[in-house]
């Protein structure tokens, strides 16, 4: 992933860092206050030469359906087999600041998955409760020959059911255990090809001890009841709530944290424990394992993750 603070002089740096190292796949952050996914996931495609590159997320309400997959299939026109689109309700507090939260957000997730996915597929799109689009369709000239992949960065039973509907995959924020994994797969059920994102922060190292310590920071919020889908199927869940409840900040939780969840928490460790984590992520049905680098200098985190390639 490359991260949603990195200075602007390092972005396309990282970028063809990651390419070079071997990396399938360069995952772009669009969160309010930041950095716009689509001109970062342009800049970073132009740029390298060979990584697929993902868009995770694109709120459903900060653009017009129509609008978002003309530029979603701009992206697949200009850089064949080489873009993934996810699309996700947003941070309602985010979106609320931006009076942008709908009375229905699961109705107007699924309109909008199902309008982008098939206007980039050249299809028609009539109007709906939010999507009010009538008649609209891409012109065949603009309608890619590789269409891009629209997936659903959702989490909780009834979205991820959405997505099973009508997305061709679904992303998983951080972390992502095979735990969770599973237990999304379940509510997705999907009854064609769906593909599988997981997002999870990671760290390696020579010394396993300060990849788990190097984490920590990204596992300080984690526990707020957002990622209650995240966390119930664990079997430590209800220590876990008990730990962030008598912790005075997130500091002192991340500190607090045993290793033992620190390990099931995030890849992390050396190469060794990282590919061995990876590999029992990928069993349980994740299909790309998204690494999000910790640590003061970006650059040398990504060098130090592709010891696991």
């Amino acid at each position: 992933m490359l991260p949603r603070d990195l200075a602007p002089a390092r972005v396309l740096p990282f970028a063809r860092r990651a390419d070079e190292l071997g990396f399938d796949e360069l995952w772009v952050v669009e969160d309010l206050g930041f950095r716009g996914g689509i001109g970062q996931a342009a800049a970073v495609l132009a740029a390298t030469g060979r990584i697929r590159v993902g868009i995770g997320l694109l709120p459903v309400g900060a653009r017009n359906a129509a609008f978002a997959a003309m530029e979603a299939a701009t992206l697949a026109q200009l850089f064949p087999g080489r873009i993934d689109i996810g699309i996700g309700h947003g941070m309602p507090g985010w979106m609320k600041s931006v009076g942008e939260w709908p009375a229905s957000p699961l109705t107007m997730l699924e309109e909008y998955l199902g309008a982008v996915t098939a206007l980039v597929r050249g299809k028609s799109v009539e109007r709906g409760e939010y999507v009010e689009l009538d008649g609209v369709r891409l012109e065949d000239s603009s309608v890619p020959d590789h269409p891009p992949l629209v997936l659903a960065g959702v989490r909780g039973p009834r979205s991820l059911a959405v997505s099973g509907r009508v997305a061709d995959g679904t992303i998983l924020a951080e972390p992502t255990t095979p735990e969770y994994a599973r237990a999304a797969l379940a509510h997705i059920d999907a009854d064609r090809p769906h593909r599988l994102v997981g997002y999870n922060v990671a760290a390696v190292h020579p010394d396993a001890s300060v990849a788990i310590d190097a984490v920590r920071t990204g596992l300080e919020w984690i526990g707020e009841p957002d990622w209650a889908p995240h966390l119930a199927p664990l079997p430590f869940a209800a220590e876990f709530a008990a730990l962030r409840r008598s912790c005075d900040s997130r500091e002192e939780f991340a500190r607090r944290l045993p290793e033992e969840w620190v390990r099931r928490l995030a890849v992390t460790g050396t190469a060794a424990d990282a590919r061995s984590r990876l590999a029992e992520l990928f069993a349980a049905g994740v299909d790309s394992a998204v690494l999000v680098p910790v640590g003061p200098d970006p650059l040398e985190a990504v060098e130090q993750l592709a010891a696991v390639l």
